[in-house]
């Protein structure tokens, strides 16, 4: 492995823990042993990224370049379920930006529930999706893309993170982007909790992956003050991190112990027979099986509650929620 700096904290002594992806392809996982953050061993260039997310990432991670009725009406789900967790830290006139937007659901139930919302979105099928059928403001781009100013009072930055190729890079984007006691939302997929079979792990769209302790040291060295609001053992890590004026770069030594040991007992076994195994391929399974089911009568649902809010002021649509 060619020497390279830790995102996290700079150190350059890195620990091997897989060479396969998802598939069984080489892929090459390593773990920072100073702070836990765990990456690629070798990481891919912003314009191989670049162009991986605006041609081939909804095809290939998620099978389909324009979103079916069954994902739209999962990510309706998803877009109520981060609205009704955010609701306590929102304030009354909050202009909301989601990047990575997808299909722009979240960004429709922020909207509807009467924020000035938008955002925007690298897969230009899914963003395409978003402003014609959602009628929502997601525009196709990147961060990169975004103007490195005070604009926004909450970010979403939903299972965008993991993607990146330098979490830091952008959390200190978005920190400009966010006016004086702005919020910041992150979600990510959560390394320690048991959310994919051994050799099943890591993927080349997931560029890191992270444990409570490493996304907390992330968003500290950032300039951001951090709450957790899911649980340390849940497949999703969600954060609110609130702007501040200082970076704390201290190193939790929970980081590494935490990445090395979920990396040696994550066996075949251990996934499979744990307690809760069963009961999340039954809730799995039973949830597609509901939403492929019902799928069309909710999209055509979900279409006339958008149709009944189009062109209402955002202080009319506020009071209708």
């Amino acid at each position: 492995m060619n020497e390279r700096c830790c995102d996290l904290c700079n150190q350059t002594e890195f620990e091997t823990i897989s060479n396969i992806d998802r598939r069984g392809d080489a892929l090459e996982t390593a773990v920072c042993t100073t702070c836990g953050l765990v990456s690629h061993a070798q990481m891919p260039t912003e314009q191989e990224l670049r162009d991986y997310y605006a041609n081939e990432y909804r095809q290939d991670y998620h099978g389909e370049y324009h979103p079916s009725t069954q994902r739209v009406v999962r990510e309706w789900e998803k877009g109520r379920r981060i609205l009704k967790l955010l609701t306590p830290y929102l304030r009354e006139g909050d202009e909301v930006f989601e990047i990575g937007a997808g299909i722009g659901c979240t960004v429709k139930n922020f909207e509807l529930a009467g924020y000035e919302s938008n955002g925007c979105e690298p897969g230009e099928g899914f963003a395409n999706y978003s402003s014609s059928e959602l009628k929502t403001t997601v525009v196709p781009g990147e961060l990169k893309d975004l103007p490195r100013t005070s604009t926004h009072d909450f970010v979403l930055l939903v299972h965008v993170l993991e993607h990146l190729s330098s979490p830091t890079s952008t959390l200190r984007h978005i920190w400009q982007m966010l006016r004086p006691g702005g919020r910041l939302y992150v979600e990510v997929p959560n390394y320690t909790a048991p959310h994919a079979a051994p050799g099943k792990a890591f993927h080349f769209a997931h560029t890191y992956n992270f444990n409570p302790a490493t996304l907390r040291m992330i968003g500290q060295s950032c300039g951001f003050e951090v709450t957790q609001l899911t649980h340390d053992r849940q497949k999703n890590l969600g954060m609110v991190m609130h702007r501040v004026e200082n970076e704390d770069t201290t190193i939790d030594p929970r980081g590494y112990k935490t990445s090395i040991h979920t990396a040696r007992k994550n066996t075949w076994f251990s996934y499979h027979c744990r307690l809760g195994y069963l009961t999340d391929r039954f809730h799995r399974l039973y949830d597609r099986t509901v939403c492929r089911i019902g799928s069309d009568s909710k999209l055509k649902k979900i279409m006339a509650q958008i149709e009944a809010h189009q062109g209402k002021p955002a202080a009319e649509v506020k009071r209708a929620a």
